[in-house]
């Protein structure tokens, strides 16, 4: 009983006081979180026979979701005076270079 007035009263704040930006950014969390674990489960049902692919593809969504909840701390306006210097638009920009950077040494470690 507590729990669901609880799940309630979050849902309906997160409704209301979250930009949707910050929800886009929020649904690309949780995609890249079940990406990663359905490559985790598929490699312990079927095996790890090219390792280095399992890797690469588990180190990039590990990396994504890392990135992703950077951009996510840095555009939230709750959280504007820890970061006065950094626009919105430079942490995208950021995102986007960490990012290439990132799936590059991936496509890279594959071999």
């Amino acid at each position: 009983m507590e729990f669901t007035s609880a799940a309630q009263k979050f849902i309906t704040a997160y409704k209301q006081d979250t930009s949707a930006s910050l929800k886009l950014i929020d649904f690309y969390l949780v995609y890249i979180m079940l990406s990663g674990i359905f490559q985790f489960i598929y490699m312990i049902i079927a095996g790890s026979f090219p390792y280095n692919a399992f890797l690469s593809g588990f180190i990039s969504t590990v990396g994504s979701f890392v990135l992703a909840v950077n951009l996510r701390i840095q555009t939230n306006a709750q959280n504007k005076d820890l970061f006065t210097t950094i626009s919105p638009e430079r942490a995208f920009a950021d995102f986007v270079v960490c990012s290439l950077l990132l799936h590059f040494f991936c496509v890279n470690f594959l071999g």
